[in-house]
């Protein structure tokens, strides 16, 4: 029960700010000191399915657009397979990772305002950037959100609430090449992730809901600097 609860409160969390919780999830059952090859698939469907739900909430509220999610997305998903496949020392990316997600964080808290006049960037530019997310989340195992969202609003390319609607979507695509890509090794899904499947759409489906259509622009970035910290923390100190 305290596993599923604490699995729904991730959801919760991460939906709210258009994430699907995979880092969380990963945390939160390597603390409960689940095995590993039961983490990978397990992430893999929670994040399929608070992706779906945050998808569609945000989009349901009139924040998603095609034209600025599939420039990014385009390139992202071999880019994903190309970093899951290259060998490069684990250590160098999770400490570089984690200091470019406090940066982020730090950035948040101290710049809470929305973008007044956001400008979608040139084609070139966000296929690039795409594919570089895309290969991050081949190396750490995530679905890419946790950087695209950042990137969106520092770089004035969406406002908060569309930002998030897009990396919805890119996590959603990253995220179901990943379990295709699971499946076709011939591995299956451990039953268990059913059982605390159900635990993250409940999480997942109020968390997007109050992302969406409820909490203030200004909440929507302090909890983003919150979940960008609590990441950045994992991945430089969890082990």
């Amino acid at each position: 029960m305290l596993l599923c609860g604490a699995i729904a409160l991730v959801a919760l969390l991460y939906s709210s700010v258009g994430h699907a919780g995979a880092s969380g999830y990963i945390a939160v059952l390597s603390l409960w000191g689940v095995t590993t090859s039961f983490i990978k698939p397990t992430a893999l469907i929670l994040n399929v399915l608070v992706a779906c739900i945050g998808t569609f909430q945000f989009w349901r509220a009139g924040h998603f657009s095609w034209g600025l999610f599939w420039p990014f997305a385009a390139l992202a998903v071999p880019a994903a397979f190309l970093g899951g496949y290259l060998p490069i020392p684990l250590t160098f990316v999770t400490l570089l990772l984690g200091g470019v997600l406090l940066a982020s964080a730090v950035r948040l808290w101290w710049q809470p305002k929305e973008v007044e006049n956001a400008k979608a960037p040139g084609r070139p530019g966000a296929l690039a950037t795409g594919a570089g997310i895309g290969f991050l989340s081949g190396l750490t195992g995530t679905g890419g959100g946790i950087f695209l969202t950042p990137i969106l609003l520092f770089m004035g390319w969406a406002r908060t609430k569309q930002a998030a609607a897009t990396s919805a979507a890119f996590i959603l695509a990253n995220s179901i090449a990943g379990l295709v890509g699971f499946a076709a090794s011939g591995k299956s899904i451990p039953s268990f992730a059913w059982v605390l499947a159900v635990s993250a759409v409940a999480g997942g489906t109020i968390g997007s809901y109050l992302g969406s259509a409820r909490f203030p622009v200004r909440a929507i970035r302090l909890l983003l600097g919150l979940v960008l910290t609590i990441a950045g923390i994992k991945l430089l100190w969890v082990r």
